[in-house]
């Protein structure tokens, strides 16, 4: 049966996103002009909220993708399965974009195999079709769809990453965290703690950011740091909430876990 990897969003209450530069005007003129996008940046700076925020603002339905190593050509498309005794035709969330025309959105999607890639090179040049070997259907996207794909390029491997010929197929955007103050703002905001309170959080945050590449695969994303402001407006101790939000997501490991422990309390004492 095909994964739950399509999920569907029509709500119409637009998210909070806090634009660092001209990325909301770049978003429009792609859609006008019918332009698939590429979205990087690192982990929790924003690129799916960013996305969501664009589809409601712009009232399109959003085919949410999150992309992994199993993540097949068909699991996008579509497959035949049994119902009541039936074979029947599943359209998969890509295929449900192209015909009812809104936005698909590819997360991660160097995780996905191989084949994808080659279901999306036709919707990503001026055919802009999608042919469906198994029913022996091309649709034609209409002007409302489009495809948005995302990546983390620091996360990646060599093995693991979009070749040139894909990569060249879309307007891209570079994600990178807020500035300092405009941070404080976001996650005090989303979190309910006073800017005060959530200043020394950010800076702890950007401590931990430096040792990415180091002792950390990836840093603190801003996601990490709103459940940590989270846990310490609703009550909990700080110290606790910085464990359970910002060090422990981050290592397994038992000395990098002490040695995070040493730089928040350098900051934080």
């Amino acid at each position: 049966m095909l994964p739950s990897c399509g999920s569907v969003s029509r709500a119409p209450d637009i998210p909070a996103y806090t634009a660092s530069g001209n990325e909301r005007a770049l978003f429009e003129k792609a859609w006008e002009r019918r332009l698939p996008l590429l979205l990087k940046g690192p982990t929790g700076s924003g690129k799916t909220r960013f996305v969501t925020h664009m589809a409601a603002s712009l009232g399109l339905p959003v085919f949410t993708v999150a992309c992994h190593d199993d993540l097949s050509a068909a699991d996008l498309t579509g497959r035949h399965l049994l119902k009541g005794g039936e074979t029947v035709w599943v359209d998969g969330p890509l295929t449900r974009a192209v015909r009812e025309g809104g936005l698909c959105y590819l997360d991660e999607i160097v995780e996905a195999r191989k084949d994808v890639a080659v279901v999306l090179h036709p919707l990503t040049d001026d055919r802009r079709i999608l042919p469906l070997e198994r029913t022996g259907e091309v649709l034609t996207a209409p002007p409302s769809f489009m495809l948005a794909v995302s990546y983390n390029p620091g996360y990646q491997s060599l093995l693991k990453n979009l070749k040139p010929s894909t990569r060249q197929r879309f307007v891209s955007i570079t994600f990178d965290f807020l500035p300092h103050d405009r941070e404080i703002a976001v996650v005090a905001e989303e979190s309910g703690l006073n800017e005060t309170a959530v200043a020394p959080l950010v800076d702890l945050a950007r401590r931990l950011r430096g040792l990415k590449g180091q002792d950390l695969e990836e840093g603190v994303s801003t996601r990490l740091l709103v459940y940590c402001a989270s846990l310490i407006d609703a009550g909990l101790p700080r110290r606790e909430a910085v464990i359970s939000a910002l060090i422990e997501p981050l290592t397994d490991e038992p000395e990098v876990k002490a040695g995070l422990m040493e730089i928040a309390r350098a900051v934080l004492d």
